[in-house]
């Protein structure tokens, strides 16, 4: 459990700590050779993660060993950077230079780094390998605009649907199954909170991280074919925001949940306050944990998708600068620790997935017991994942979300109209785009 419940800690801070941060733009930090990586798998390098310190020690500290191994003369230094200062260090490193020779990012702040040029082309230098790789996964580390994608994917996390069915009795719906696309979601809301009358909720919107996957899903643009331009102020989404509004004046979400992020709703659905609970597979330990009886009574289900059955996944990759040192050796280890063997055994000791096709057709994750919610949420994971895609762009930073979300929560309250709220935040959002 403790295992767990760090690296899922781990993950999600690595999602959104970095997702924020800004490069200012140094002439260094993009020089580097665009010549194919060629030499001898020999030599130094260095190996940077984010706090799996000391949870994972083992695992990481044998991939070195096989690694080392497997090719006489190479010798690997993990380092593993805490959450305090990460983002500065890796913003000085960049623009030094001097970034360790295998960097673990997502998408959102790689592609700042991206941009500049500072990271090596998978596509030209592990093509390899990218068919080994979920499509949506290796597409992750593509930057708009720009021929190329510059990281192995390594780890995934998507979301499955957790619904309380005592509570679903409670509002006659005992039959009923989870929604399946988000206007069955705000349906379902609206019936649950009504029979709950203020003891328990249908959702709980946690509009920062919900808010831009929902649009996706209903079929808006978010951004414009080059992503130069936000474009999400279109009539689906003003729908959408209209009937978040008019749930809220219904009191069918709870007046204080309209500014809460993901952590205070997996708090409401622990404590039975809420029927539906879209997480990830982690969470159900988090929950078993902290509220058994709620526990007991989940039920698990595929994530809410869009009409043709897309779903969201959050990525972490692995990542060689072009400056680095020993790029042959860098190049090598990264194939290594993204490579199907080495994912399945990381994925056996923690709950996330793999990003490589072949692990996921492991029984591990196709034969399940089906009395084990836990077991049968990694197989729902696991099958939702070869039309998975990230969702969220990589455009959708700290400042820009900030912004579009405080528009949003002044709609949802009725203080702006929902077409006016939308306008003004793509206006705004745009100018932060273009700077």
């Amino acid at each position: 459990m403790r295992r767990t419940r760090a690296f899922a800690a781990a993950a999600v801070a690595a999602a959104f700590f970095l997702s924020g941060c800004g490069l200012s733009g140094g002439d260094d930090a993009g020089a580097g050779s665009d010549d194919p990586i060629s030499g001898e798998v020999k030599g130094d390098i260095t190996f940077a993660t984010l706090a799996l310190k000391p949870t994972f020690d083992d695992y990481i500290n044998g991939l070195i060993e096989k690694f080392e191994a497997q090719h006489p003369g190479t010798n690997v230094t993990w380092v593993d950077l805490p959450f305090q200062g990460a983002q500065e260090k890796i913003t000085n490193d960049a623009q030094a230079g001097t970034l360790p020779d295998v960097v673990n990012l997502n998408p959102n702040f790689a592609q700042k780094l991206e941009k500049q040029g500072v990271f090596v082309d998978m596509e030209a230098n592990a093509g390899d390998v990218k068919d080994s790789f979920v499509p949506g996964a290796w597409d992750a580390f593509k930057v708009p605009g720009q021929n190329g994608s510059y990281g192995l994917p390594w780890y995934l996390t998507s979301e499955i649907t957790m619904y309380n069915k005592d509570l679903f009795a409670q509002a006659g719906m005992p039959d009923a199954g989870p929604p399946k696309t988000i206007d069955e979601l705000l349906t379902q809301a609206e019936k649950i909170s009504t029979a709950g009358k203020g003891r328990f909720y249908g959702w709980h919107p946690a509009l920062e991280n919900t808010f831009v996957p929902n649009l996706a899903k209903l079929g808006v643009p978010l951004l414009n074919d080059d992503a130069s331009k936000w474009t999400f102020n279109t009539p689906e989404a003003v729908q959408y925001v209209t009937r978040l509004r008019d749930l809220y004046a219904s009191k069918a979400i709870a007046p204080d949940w309209l500014t809460q992020d993901h952590a205070k709703e997996t708090e409401a659905y622990s404590a039975g306050r809420v029927a539906l609970f879209p997480s990830g597979p982690n969470f159900l330990k988090v929950v078993g944990q902290n509220a058994p009886a709620v526990a007991k009574a989940t039920g698990v289900a595929p994530q809410i998708a869009s009409a043709d059955g897309t779903t969201n996944m959050s990525v972490m990759g692995l990542l060689v600068p072009k400056k680095s040192k020993n790029p042959a050796t860098a190049l090598e280890f990264a194939k290594f620790v993204s490579n199907a063997e080495n994912q399945l055994a990381f994925a056996k000791i923690v709950t996330i997935l793999p990003s490589t096709s072949e692990s996921l057709k492991d029984p591990y994750f196709t034969q399940v017991d089906a009395a084990d919610p836990t077991a049968q949420a990694r197989r729902i994971s696991a099958e939702q994942i070869a039309k998975a895609q990230n969702l969220t762009p990589v455009q959708w930073d700290d400042r820009t979300k900030a912004l579009v979300i405080g528009k949003v929560q002044l709609a949802v309250k009725g203080d702006l109209d929902p077409k006016a709220a939308l306008d003004q935040a793509v206006d705004e959002a745009n100018k932060l785009l273009a700077r």
